[in-house]
């Protein structure tokens, strides 16, 4: 009488959780994101600011910006348009641009 090894099951399981654990740790590395604000003013000098922006997402301002500032640790690009169409520039961190036409969306360099 042949007897089965209960070991090869369980290995395979291991294995598989261990794949997933893998896969899902991996992906969640991926989502990467700024450190810091892009802090912009309107035209009256009220503030806003984006705190922490993701990578690669276009963001639509609340408002038109009148003054921009990159106070992230990444480049930022600046677009007139809200689906950052029409490039304006780029702002290296610690960079900061005013009276460019009213800027509307921004994206984070990653």
């Amino acid at each position: 009488m042949r007897f089965r090894h209960a070991t090869a099951p369980i290995a395979r399981i291991s294995l598989a959780v261990g794949t997933a654990v893998v896969l899902v740790t991996g992906l969640a590395t991926n989502a990467q994101a700024a450190t810091g604000t892009i802090q912009y003013f309107d035209v009256n000098g009220q503030e806003f600011r984006i705190t922490n922006p993701p990578d690669n997402v276009c963001l639509t301002m609340q408002v038109r910006a009148d003054q921009i500032n990159n106070e992230t640790n990444k480049t930022v690009n600046v677009y007139l348009g809200t689906a950052c169409n029409t490039f304006v520039t780029s702002l290296d961190p610690g960079r900061g641009v005013s009276h460019v036409g009213g800027p509307q969306s921004v994206r984070v360099i990653g």
